[in-house]
């Protein structure tokens, strides 16, 4: 079953690392994600770019609304994701522990749901 595990934290902590702090992060990341593949677990994953350069469209009976910024302030952004493959949601969130940014924010673990063939 395909899980989404969307990466979230608060932009200003990765703002104020040093950029060997960065570094050190996007190598854990590289190399989980390596680890994934290998295992088979790894389908996809991207980071995103900062909560400042988003914008949040919103359509009401014919009017459309853009808006800076994500749909609501919060202390923790989305950050990237990741989709993997796993047996079930205990080893997907098995899986979603080992991800480097969980230790700077959260992991949130959803399964994929399955659309019927048309």
């Amino acid at each position: 079953m395909k899980y989404l595990c969307l990466i979230y934290y608060d932009e200003r902590r990765v703002d104020d690392m040093t950029d060997e702090q960065w570094a050190a992060l996007v190598e854990q990341c590289i190399a989980n994600g390596e680890r994934l593949r290998e295992s088979g677990h790894f389908l996809a994953g991207e980071p995103l770019q900062s909560v400042r350069t988003a914008k949040t469209v919103r359509v009401r009976e014919g009017s459309v609304s853009v808006v800076d910024g994500p749909f609501a302030e919060t202390r923790e952004q989305l950050a990237g994701f990741y989709m993997l493959e796993a047996q079930d949601l205990d080893e997907a969130v098995r899986l979603a522990a080992k991800i480097p940014p969980a230790q700077l924010g959260s992991i949130e673990v959803r399964p994929l749901r399955q659309l019927p063939d048309r």
